[in-house]
């Protein structure tokens, strides 16, 4: 008998397929109606836009599976900003916040 796990673990590969498809679609249709008429581009193929698709995936959020534990983009495994400064002592709590209050408060004209 067989049972919905195997029916729906048949068609995870088929979703992911048709998402990536339509995705591409998407990032090709935005390319050549909006970026040719905005920026002097060239318009790009399909596959083009599979390929930009593929190559900004890499190059700016890698293929990571799984839950995204921790602070900026998964890193986990040190502390967060808030717990560091929560054990710091009051004398560096307080030159930490002068520091930040000079850097803040002394920007130069423009």
């Amino acid at each position: 008998m067989k049972t919905p796990y195997r029916r729906i673990r048949f068609f995870v590969p088929i979703f992911i397929l048709l998402a990536l498809l339509a995705v591409s679609y998407a990032v090709y249709w935005l390319w050549n109606t909006v970026l040719v008429a905005v920026v002097p581009v060239k318009p790009v193929t399909f596959w083009q836009a599979v390929g930009l698709l593929i190559l900004s995936r890499l190059l700016f959020g890698g293929f990571k599976f799984g839950p995204r534990n921790g602070g900026f983009r998964g890193a986990g495994g040190g502390p967060s900003w808030r717990d560091k400064l929560r054990q710091m002592s009051d004398e560096d709590r307080k030159r930490f916040r002068s520091e930040w209050k000079k850097r803040c408060h002394d920007k130069p004209e423009l």
